[in-house]
């Protein structure tokens, strides 16, 4: 008999974080795709492909065909070589891409707390019951609110790639190419480094105490750690190749009172400098899609919206398309990765201009994560407002983009800001 799809009822009363933390903490290669309190999260374990960066496209093409619900992984920055044609000159110390084959998961929906155990195979018998059973067995598990007990009271302390001073030259450069021609924006990203062992699912549940949003992960895998708070979708495919990107670019803070909060808001909806930035890299995705997608089916659905997330205002908005007949979610994904928000316009030359400003390895940070289904279904967020922790310590990228407009003060405030609850759930001083 074939295996097929399964799904069986947990009934109600679980926490997300309760269920991760009896199920996964303190092991390797497991995930918790989550959605937040208000939203789905997917959690499970699985079995690592053995993948580098000439064969993770044709890897993920076979998913849907493949004996598995899908594959959950991510995919670092420096596949821009094989998807841009650039040159990468610097490695990071990470994989530059690392995905697990998935076989069963279980679906929380955190308004309700009911829960559904997914698996493919036969029949709920055999290792499949033992499964099911051990995960009902945790609906009434609680975890304690996170605290700074979490991290040891240890406060420690972040190193950044460069100082104050590099990063304010490093956007006076960028706005010497963007003069001299050599790209229109350009996303100007530094890194903090932390020494020293974390314990991910505390960093985690912190993190997303501090941080909710729509396209929170934890996903560890051969001993490295993912843990991301992403406001930003990179792409999501539907089974029937409707495609949508949704690049987020422009950022205010949020204000103590509430009116101070709604004149973040507005002064961010009237920006030249802030429109401008999101439109350029709305046009780049158009052009990005336009590359998979029929002819005239790709548009913008919504333009410059305001979302407001814990920390801060972002400007959105959404781009569509209809994948073309004959061409696979996979070749939408090469088509547009790594996603114009986080390199700038033209993609190809704004990276090679990143990168002999920046040097260093991006790694993780810029990225995407998320999952590939077995339906053909792709989910993939954006490796920003990210975390990743290995046996050396732990990596939190930051940046933003940065026009003919910026003030590069303004533009260090704002990378600082992006960056601080990060750090701020590592313990960092």
């Amino acid at each position: 008999m074939h295996p097929r799809l399964l799904r069986s009822s947990l009934g109600e009363g679980f926490e997300p974080a309760a269920v991760f933390a009896a199920l996964f903490d303190g092991r390797d290669n497991v995930f918790w795709l989550d959605s937040g309190d208000q939203g789905l999260s997917y959690l499970g374990a699985g079995v690592p492909l053995e993948l580098d960066a000439d064969t993770v496209w044709d890897a993920l093409r076979a998913v849907p065909g493949g004996p598995q619900l899908g594959a959950v992984g991510w995919l670092g920055y420096e596949l821009r070589a094989h998807t841009t044609g650039a040159r990468v000159s610097r490695r990071s110390r990470y994989p530059d891409v690392a995905f697990l084959r998935v076989d069963r998961v279980i679906a929380i929906d955190g308004a309700t707390g009911s829960a559904e155990a997914i698996a493919l195979g036969t029949s709920w018998t055999g290792e499949l019951a033992l499964w099911r059973s051990e995960v009902e067995r945790l609906a009434g598990v609680r975890v304690a609110r996170p605290s700074d007990a979490d991290l040891g009271g240890v406060a420690r302390r972040a190193v950044w790639h460069e100082t104050d001073e590099q990063y304010l030259d490093n956007v006076v450069a960028c706005q010497s190419a963007i003069r001299d021609g050599e790209a229109y924006q350009l996303c100007l990203t530094t890194e903090a480094e932390l020494a020293g062992e974390f314990d991910p699912g505390a960093v985690y549940r912190r993190l997303r105490a501090s941080s909710p949003t729509h396209h929170g992960a934890l996903i560890r895998i051969g001993g490295v750690s993912l843990l991301s708070a992403s406001p930003e979708r990179f792409l999501e495919i539907d089974t029937n190749g409707l495609i949508t990107t949704r690049p987020m670019k422009g950022t205010r803070p949020r204000g103590l009172t509430a009116e101070l909060d709604a004149a973040s808001a507005a002064e961010l909806r009237a920006s030249d400098k802030e429109r401008a930035e999101n439109l350029m890299i709305v046009d780049l995705m158009r052009n990005d899609l336009a590359r998979v997608c029929e002819l005239g089916s790709v548009g913008v659905t919504e333009l410059l919206e305001v979302e407001s997330y814990a920390h801060v205002h972002q400007l959105v908005s959404t781009v569509t398309g209809e994948l073309e007949s004959g061409r696979s979610p996979v070749d939408a994904i090469a088509a547009c990765f790594p996603g114009g928000s986080m390199t700038g316009a033209p993609k190809r030359r704004a990276t090679e201009v990143l990168d002999a400003l920046e040097r260093r390895a991006r790694g993780l940070y810029a990225g995407a994560f998320g999952y590939v289904s077995f339906t053909g279904r792709v989910d993939l967020a954006m490796t920003i407002r990210s975390i990743v922790l290995d046996a050396e310590g732990a990596t939190v990228g930051t940046g933003g983009g940065i026009t003919w407009q910026s003030v590069p003060d303004d533009e260090l405030a704002e990378s600082k800001l992006k960056a601080a609850a990060l750090l701020a759930a590592l313990g960092a001083a």
